[in-house]
């Protein structure tokens, strides 16, 4: 435990026994170490909870780090392919979101979205070139049964069908039926965000695509992205 917080073991045991009060940098790594929110590890006494009950307190919420424009409106975050594992340790750290390329939908402001790249089997049916953009769910309570999300856990992304919420664990399944459901333990469980869209070169998908003022604003979004992915590749 030492190790990971990058202290020596006696300066750790004295937190542990209570005799040294850690500061402010020693309770952050703790927070994003233990993914328990700063409000809960200073103002909780953590021993009266179980972890599966900690994660459903409702204030119980992860650092959110976002991006806005120059009017305060949030942007959407678009996660790169080239360097998309280097979210699972960068998601919390303001630093690297804020390296992020961003674009911006009109008809996609209430709420705050992010854009993940669909790679190899992550998210079926979404093939390779593909963006799928999700809703940032805050706490496990709000995810819906027979809703889609991409979900974030410490394996990598994946896009699933949530098929029953359990006392400790999510039960998530595909909607190709060649992939068993199997339950992901709340603990794993780093970040939700509802299927909102997505978008490719060959395929979009973003609600009413029937409306001409949408049509429009998508062919300017199909130029925006294709400008993006040439940056970052």
């Amino acid at each position: 435990m030492a190790e990971d917080l990058i202290i020596t073991r006696e300066r750790y045991a004295k937190y542990e026994d209570g005799s040294t009060e850690p500061p402010l940098e020693i309770l952050l790594r703790l927070s994003r170490y233990f993914r328990i929110s700063m409000d809960l590890l200073v103002t909780v006494d953590m021993r009266k909870y179980k972890l599966e009950e900690i994660l459903k307190l409702p204030d119980n919420r992860i650092l959110l780090p976002i991006k806005t424009d120059s009017i305060g409106e949030n942007l959407i975050e678009v996660v790169p392919y080239k360097a998309s594992m280097g979210y699972l340790s960068g998601y919390a750290d303001p630093e690297y979101i804020e390296n992020l390329q961003t674009m911006s939908l009109p008809f996609l402001h209430n709420g705050k979205y992010r854009a993940f790249p669909a790679e190899g089997d992550s998210m079926p049916p979404y093939k390779d070139g593909t963006y799928v953009i999700g809703q940032y769910v805050e706490r496990i309570t709000d995810i819906k049964v027979g809703k889609t999300y991409i979900l974030i856990t410490k394996s990598g992304f994946l896009f699933k069908r949530i098929e029953r919420i359990n006392e400790t664990t999510i039960t998530v399944k595909s909607d190709n039926t060649f992939y068993d459901h199997y339950d992901i333990p709340f603990e794993d469980l780093w970040e939700a965000w509802q299927h909102a869209g997505s978008y490719s070169p060959q395929e979009l998908e973003v609600f009413d695509f029937a409306n001409d003022d949408v049509k429009s604003m998508l062919i300017r979004l199909m130029q925006e992205v294709k400008e993006l992915k040439d940056k970052i590749t």
